[in-house]
């Protein structure tokens, strides 16, 4: 492995419960998270210490997503739905009740929020009229991520069935739909830079599928357990796991070799699951949170 400096920067604290949910503003100064308390907070990189609350739901939030064109914040509030929050205004503007399951993975394109669920639905709001437009019933088991490629118009979706499953998203026509892991698929994330998609699951393996055909072209043992999370640097050339064994770990992604660990023991690094990770296009600076109420951010000189 090679000889990469690691700081920890920041450990942010403030929820009271495992913390799920984890995304980029519209601004990427600013990241959103959210946990099992069902707070929603907003932070700001450049003056991390201090959170804002944004929304209190009654139950866990499991998912967020932002709307860069239109400035709001989704909030997948399990049970229920979807609480839509002005991040101008700094209120909620909308909100609509779709399912009484667990919401496991937000995605907005265009006009279209695409809902992933605990019953193998996904839901998918016009976000101009606010209201559903279509269900799609995929699987008998939850849609656990969603991960977009723009530029081919395609929505992947990792399942707990240890698929994934490709849909176009002009017509939401299935184009695809791959044997990936032996467990649930939980990590899902598109190369920014070439025609990739990389997969991880409660197997602990990472498969790197190539986007034309989606053949599986290499499969490696990434964690000792589960891989909860992915995340790119915004250039495409490196990447981030996390994992339930508690560990991050950077990747090259030309390569596809270990870089780095970033643990406890080493590095003061999270006690329990981390559950997402992000590569902030703000300051390249990563941040992740965990099982253990905390938010860290780092710094990795690559």
């Amino acid at each position: 492995m090679s000889n990469i400096q690691v700081n920890k920067l920041h450990t942010l604290t403030g929820h009271n419960d495992c913390i799920y949910a984890l995304v980029e503003g519209p601004d990427p100064r600013f990241f959103y998270t959210a946990s099992g308390d069902g707070m929603v907070v907003e932070w700001d990189l450049d003056n991390p210490k201090d959170g804002r609350l944004m929304a209190k739901v009654a139950h866990s939030v499991y998912a967020l997503e932002v709307d860069k064109e239109r400035n709001l914040l989704f909030i997948g509030h399990n049970f229920e739905g979807i609480h839509v929050i002005d991040l101008e205004k700094s209120k909620e503007i909308w909100s609509i009740k779709i399912t009484e399951q667990s919401i496991f993975d937000l995605k907005a394109i265009g006009n279209e929020l695409y809902v992933g669920t605990g019953d193998g639905i996904i839901i998918i709001i016009d976000i101009e009229q606010r209201s559903v437009k279509k269900h799609l019933k995929i699987s008998k088991k939850s849609v656990r991520v969603f991960a977009i490629d723009p530029t081919k118009r395609q929505l992947a979706a990792g399942m707990s069935d240890h698929s994934i499953k490709i849909f176009n998203l002009a017509d939401h026509s299935p184009i695809h739909n791959l044997e990936a892991h032996n467990n649930s698929v939980f990590a899902l994330n598109y190369a920014p830079n070439k025609p990739v998609l990389i997969s991880g699951g409660r197997d602990a393996h990472l498969n790197f599928w190539e986007t034309k055909n989606y053949s599986l072209q290499e499969s490696i043992v990434a964690h000792m357990f589960a891989i909860n999370y992915l995340s790119f640097r915004e250039d495409g050339n490196y990447f981030v796991t996390c994992s339930m064994d508690k560990s991050i770990k950077v990747w090259d992604s030309n390569n596809l070799k270990l870089l780095k660990v970033i643990d406890k023991a080493r590095h003061a690094g999270h006690g329990t699951s981390i559950n997402k990770v992000l590569w902030s296009t703000y300051n390249h600076q990563i941040i992740s949170v965990s099982d253990d109420r905390n938010i860290s951010i780092w710094h990795i000189n690559l």
